[in-house]
C-alpha cells in the first residue's frame, strides 16, 4: 500500500534531497552528495541484479512521491547544489545520473521503463510541467541518457495534459519526446484510485475512448492495475468481448485474494 495514503511510516530513519517526502513535512534527513552516489550505485546495481536474474527490463519509479520524484518537485527539494535548482532541468539532475548508471551496468540490450506523475500525492491538481516546453525539458532529457518507454502516471487518462489539445500525459510526452509511451489512469472504471479509498466503488466502464486514443498513436501500452485485482480474467473478456461479464472494483479487492 502507499503510503502515502495510508499514513504509516517505515521504522528506518527517512532521507531524500532535503528531509521532505511531501511539502511542509519535515521528517528525515538530507541526503550528503556521498548518499546521493551511493543511491545511485545502488539503482545501477539493482538493475544489473534483475537482469542477471532473467529479467528483460525494469521500471524505475519517478512518480508519486517517491525518491526519484522528490528530486524534481520545487517543494521537496531546496538543494542548491548540481541535483537542486529552480527549473525541472537543474532538478533532473539526480534522475539523469540514475539512468545513465543503469544504462552502464546492464548495457544497451535491456529495456528501461521510468514511471512519472504530474499530480502528487498531497496535491491531486500540482502539475511539475505547466506547458509542453516545460514536459520537453523534463522529459527529453531522460529519453536521451537512456529511458526507453516513459509510464505516465494519471488519475484519469481521459483528461487533457494542456489547453487546447486533447492530449493526455502520454499523448504529449510521446509527441515531445518521440519515446514508446505507457497510459495508466481509471482505465475500465468510472472511478478514480483514490476515491476506492475512501469508500467508493467503480463500475465497469466503456474503453471506446481509450482505444480512440491509441488508434490515434498517441500512446503504445496500457497499464491496468484495479480491473486485474477485483477480476484476474479481465484481459481475457476484454479480448473475447465479454464486457457484459466485466465486474467494478471496490477498495475491499486491496485485501482479496481473488482465485
Amino acid at each position: 500500500m502507499d503510503n502515502h495514503h495510508s499514513g504509516w511510516v517505515p521504522p528506518v530513519p527517512f532521507e531524500g534531497p532535503s528531509g521532505l517526502n511531501r511539502p511542509g513535512f519535515n521528517n528525515g534527513t538530507t541526503m550528503t552528495e556521498k548518499d546521493i552516489e551511493n543511491t545511485i550505485l545502488a539503482f545501477g546495481k539493482a538493475a544489473a541484479d534483475a537482469k542477471r536474474l532473467g529479467f528483460d527490463t525494469i521500471e524505475i519509479h519517478g512518480a508519486h512521491g517517491y525518491l526519484i520524484d522528490q528530486f524534481f518537485n520545487p517543494e521537496t527539494n531546496l538543494r542548491t547544489d548540481i541535483y537542486g535548482g529552480k527549473t525541472i532541468k537543474e532538478r533532473n539532475t539526480f534522475a539523469i545520473e540514475v539512468v545513465k548508471e543503469i544504462r552502464r551496468q546492464v548495457g544497451n540490450d535491456f529495456a528501461v521503463i521510468m514511471r512519472f506523475s504530474q499530480f502528487k500525492p498531497s496535491d491531486y491538481n500540482y502539475k511539475l510541467a505547466k506547458t509542453p516546453q516545460q514536459l520537453d525539458s523534463w522529459l527529453t532529457p531522460l529519453v536521451d541518457a537512456g529511458v526507453d518507454i516513459l509510464h505516465c502516471s494519471q488519475r484519469r487518462f481521459w483528461e487533457s495534459e494542456f489547453e487546447n489539445s486533447d492530449l493526455n500525459f502520454a499523448g504529449w510526452a510521446k509527441k515531445l519526446t518521440g519515446a514508446p509511451t505507457i497510459t495508466v489512469g481509471s482505465v475500465g472504471l468510472s472511478g478514480d484510485f483514490f476515491g476506492a479509498f475512501a469508500g467508493e466503488s467503480s463500475q465497469p466502464a466503456s474503453l471506446d475512448e481509450l482505444t480512440r486514443r491509441f488508434d490515434r498513436g498517441d500512446f503504445d501500452l496500457v497499464a491496468v492495475g484495479r480491473p486485474l485485482l477485483s477480476d484476474p480474467n479481465w484481459v481475457a473478456k476484454i479480448k473475447a468481448g465479454k464486457t457484459e461479464e466485466l465486474v467494478g472494483f471496490s477498495k475491499e479487492a486491496l485485501s482479496e485474494l481473488v482465485l
